[in-house]
């Protein structure tokens, strides 16, 4: 009966799990159905709360309180769950200048609230020097009494409260509005408790997994661990595009060096961030003052080339061509029907007429009558109120700089570019500080080409071959062969650490905002945790460690490897303002090292069905308790940041869905009665893991929704 029992559960969490990927993909083909809010799936939901309860009581859990507490969590969260959708209450209000307003919409319907608010005034605040917003910043008045809400600082009265969602150019804010008296508290305790109990699960002395940690063999395999070349076009000196480099120009929202600029602009012509051997600000300046001879080379690299046909005509293009065989796409009518090829071609030829045109380099800082400050090219309309020694130093400052150029005056080009940035620091109300600029220098200079994937790959594969191969034959793993491979890995995590150091100064926040970013923190969090336990190896006397040093190499290369596919190294950008939380570097910090150790759950899966035997199964059960445990606790922190920010703690989206199955898929083997057979176990924690690759990539690319990287 019990068995019989056991088996409803496990088809019972299979069927939610089917149900939660499938919802996705429905909702996603067709935005109009919404799976999640139908009574069967609140039917579904309810089943296994009770399913888990009778799992509870008929396992006599009260002996075991760890597992206590997280059987009570799940039918707590699902309640709190319930109780949001049935008595709270989620809306928007539209504030208008001066009028007091107690009336707003909730799910189509106008509501009203037991009070009046009036917005006193509404304010877009930017990053210092640049019109980028950092915060919008709403103050309202309830019964004579001033409030402040902006991004991440909510306003709570009388049980409601408000956030700031929306504005307008009429000076209006739009506000959402939440109240939610019992859904949020339950839900709450759901997640202390579920976090209680997992804790409990691994401190626990006589529990499974300090059974585990003390065995001798688990401690062993705690972890897993030229082109041809033609002569370049003519450009600048190395020493005179260096300086030019050094000025500052507004990129993307932010002040920044033109270094940045420059690197940017090669890659995204190039596909590297340099070209025959030349920086990238030689490329750009090679672009700005020798435009006909850069325009013919074959520099610019094409997807999808062969015969296009574009308005009526037809073009072929090389997959390798120059910016003048691109001119057929100027001026051209391109639409989001256009073939994503050409619309990508049309972006970098686009990338090279702005350079040339003046629109690209917006070097002059110029504040208007206003005392608000912006940033203008040598072509851009500048405020009339400037003077003419200034207005001329604008209009003509590029053209001098090619009449230099053309003479090869290095030397008083140098002293231009210097003038240039005395000018900019005198004008500009806030430049970046001399250890952010010197950060973003360096960041930009160590990060010019896409070897190291490659390289990471091509030993990481070299290294786990000879450690699987060497349980059979110890001499295909030598001392030498590990001790290299261990001052490899060192040097590979400093490096990364170094990067990941520079690009936050630079960007003045945690870079963890996108995917590049979480794939760079992801390998410097396995490379740690791989040398912390090669540590371990040693100071035991255990020598055999070849595993989790190997097994980290290959995992950074292909994270490496995800991150130059996703488009390399992205600018530095300001921080959208409602990603501006200390909770998003916990969050992300979080799921990624969760991510890593699934990632090293697979490995030992593979090795196991490889090499067989039960040392594996031990090692991978070790690895699954703060692997589940970090990706709860990350999940759990992703919905308190969500209720902080937006006012509600969950919301069905993909990547929250997907999160949550692959909490689910990692919980199952941890259950001491499935999986009996080792090959069987192995098999399925190497499935698995196709869980955490749709839950981070397939989201991204196929379902969308707010989580997806840009």
């Amino acid at each position: 009966m019990k068995c019989k029992a056991k088996t409803m559960r496990v088809v019972l969490v299979a069927i939610v799990v089917a149900v939660l990927a499938a919802a996705t993909i429905v909702e996603k083909l067709n935005p109009e159905v919404h799976l999640y809010s139908t009574w069967w799936f609140s039917l579904l939901l309810a089943v296994l709360a009770v399913a888990t309860i009778a799992s509870a009581v008929q396992g006599k859990m009260w002996r075991r309180p760890s597992l206590l507490l997280i059987h009570a969590a799940i039918p707590l969260i699902l309640l709190g769950g319930g109780l949001t959708t049935w008595t709270g209450v989620h809306g928007s209000i539209k504030l208008m200048p001066g009028q007091p307003s107690s009336t707003f919409t909730t799910d189509g319907r106008e509501a009203t609230l037991p009070f009046s608010l009036t917005l006193e005034s509404f304010e877009v605040i930017p990053y210092a020097g640049t019109r980028t917003p950092m915060d919008f910043h709403s103050r309202v008045s309830i019964a004579g009494q001033s409030y402040d809400i902006s991004m991440n600082h909510i306003l709570r009265h009388s049980g409601y409260r408000f956030y700031q969602e929306d504005y307008d150019t009429d000076g209006s804010s739009t506000l959402s509005i939440a109240r939610d008296p019992w859904g949020i508290a339950v839900t709450y305790i759901g997640y202390a408790l579920l976090l209680l109990g997992l804790i409990g699960l691994m401190v626990s002395p006589r529990g499974r997994f300090r059974t585990l940690l003390r065995a001798p063999a688990t401690l062993l395999l705690l972890l897993l661990a030229a082109s041809s070349v033609q002569a370049a076009p003519p450009t600048l000196p190395r020493h005179a595009a260096d300086q030019m480099g050094r000025m500052y120009v507004l990129y993307k929202g932010r002040v920044c060096p033109v270094q940045t600029l420059a690197k940017d602009f090669t890659t995204k012509l190039t596909g590297k961030a340099t070209y025959q051997g030349l920086t990238p600000e030689q490329v750009l300046s090679g672009f700005l003052f020798y435009y006909s001879q850069w325009a013919a080379e074959p520099m610019v690299k094409i997807k999808g080339a062969g015969d296009w046909t574009l308005e009526g005509s037809t073009h072929h293009v090389d997959s390798r061509t120059s910016i003048a065989s691109l001119a057929f796409l100027d001026h051209a009518s391109l639409s989001p029907q256009t073939d994503k090829n050409i619309r990508a071609a049309a972006e970098k030829y686009n990338l090279a007429r702005m350079l040339t045109s003046g629109r690209l380099l917006k070097l002059f800082p110029v504040a208007d009558s206003t005392g608000t400050l912006g940033w203008y090219g040598q072509n851009d309309d500048v405020p009339l109120t400037i003077g003419d020694d200034e207005y001329l130093f604008i209009r003509h400052s590029i053209g001098y700089w090619q009449e230099l150029v053309v003479n090869a005056d290095w030397i008083q080009l140098n002293l231009v570019f210097e003038k240039t940035r005395a000018y900019q620091q005198q004008h500009a109300v806030a430049l970046p500080t001399p250890s952010r600029e010197y950060s973003e220098r360096l960041y930009n200079s160590l990060t010019t080409g896409r070897w190291l994937p490659m390289l990471c790959i091509t030993l990481g594969l070299l290294a786990f071959a000879c450690s699987l191969l060497a349980r059979h034959r110890p001499s295909l793993w030598p001392r030498w062969l590990g001790i290299a491979c261990t001052a490899y890995l060192s040097l590979l995590t400093a490096y990364l650490l170094l990067i990941f150091i520079f690009r936050w100064i630079a960007g003045g926040h945690a870079p963890m905002a996108g995917g590049f970013d979480s794939m760079n923190l992801m390998s410097i969090v396995i490379g740690l945790v791989a040398l912390a336990f090669s540590c371990h190896c040693r100071k035991t006397s255990i020598s055999n460690s070849q595993f989790s040093v190997s097994a980290a190499m290959l995992t950074i290369g292909f994270c490496q490897l995800v991150a130059m596919i996703s488009g390399a190294n992205p600018p530095i950008t300001n921080l959208m303002p409602v990603l501006n939380s200390p909770l998003l570097t916990l969050h992300v910090a979080v799921i990624m090292c969760a991510y890593a150790l699934l990632f090293f759950v697979m490995m030992c899966g593979v090795a196991g069905l490889i090499v067989g035997g039960e040392d594996y199964r031990r090692t991978t059960t070790l690895l699954l308790y703060p692997a589940v445990f970090l990706l709860a606790l990350g999940i759990i922190i992703g919905a308190v940041w969500a209720n902080i920010s937006w006012g509600n703690y969950w919301s069905w989206d993909p990547k929250e869905v997907w999160a949550l199955i692959t909490l689910i898929v990692y919980a199952l083997p941890l259950h001491p009665t499935l999986l009996h057979r080792p090959r069987t176990f192995y098999l399925y924690c190497t499935l698995a893991f196709l869980s955490v690759v749709i839950t981070y990539f397939g989201v991204n690319l196929l379902l969308g929704g707010m989580h997806a990287y840009n």
